[in-house]
């Protein structure tokens, strides 16, 4: 619904908040990288002065976790603790990847720059609630935890490279790899086909069933309800 303006005045700014700051914030990095953020960046974005930021966010470091907190708040999803493990994990995973393909650069942020605040932990304590729930061990939980979480986000930086990978390939895949010398690359031209093919979600499940499916039978100290 358009915005009542008395004629002859300004139209009235949209009230600035710090919801506000971390969204402009997560569209330039989005668009730019964590390199382009700035608090004179994110004023520009909002049309504001700069130091009218810091009665909502101190400083850039703060800017930071609000980055992080909206970011790892998109994995918030029920959990039922009687569900099996592996059904729980599966979907911990799951909700890691829609974030990371919905914020790929601000995921970076997360993963990879100092944040003061324990939300960054959160994907973390989660894998290893249920990793320590079904029986393993706490060095094993950790793997496992490790695991979890580097699938969820090497599957998205495959594909991302993968895409980057067919942009480079003269014509189609199909017919970049029926060009290939079949004596060298049998397998290759054999499997053009299928190879050409981009199913990342299928791919994506796939990998993640061998993954569940080999951590279920690692050795536990207790199975649950023993």
């Amino acid at each position: 619904m358009a915005r009542d303006v008395i004629p002859g005045t300004p139209e009235t700014r949209p009230v600035l908040t710090r919801g506000r700051i971390v969204r402009a914030a997560i569209g330039l990095i989005e668009r730019e990288g964590a390199d382009a953020l700035s608090m004179r960046r994110v004023a520009a974005e909002l049309g504001v002065a700069v130091m009218s930021l810091y009665n909502h966010v101190p400083n850039k470091s703060a800017l930071m976790e609000g980055v992080a907190e909206h970011v790892v708040a998109g994995m918030e999803l029920e959990d039922d603790p009687s569900e099996p493990w592996e059904h729980r994990a599966r979907a911990l995973v799951r909700a890691f990847r829609t974030v990371a393909r919905e914020y790929p650069r601000c995921m970076t942020v997360v993963l990879t720059h100092k944040i003061d605040t324990p939300v960054a932990l959160r994907p973390a304590e989660r894998a290893l609630a249920l990793a320590g729930a079904a029986g393993f061990d706490g060095g094993t939980s950790v793997r496992i935890m490790r695991a979890l979480l580097a699938y969820a986000l090497g599957t998205q930086m495959r594909e991302i490279g993968a895409v980057k990978m067919l942009d480079h390939l003269v014509g189609t895949p199909a017919e970049s790899f029926a060009r290939l010398d079949p004596e060298e690359f049998p397998h290759v031209t054999a499997l053009g086909p299928q190879l050409a093919r981009h199913d990342p979600e299928t791919d994506f499940e796939f990998g993640l069933d061998l993954l569940i499916r080999a951590l279920d039978a690692l050795p536990r100290t207790a199975r649950p309800g023993t």
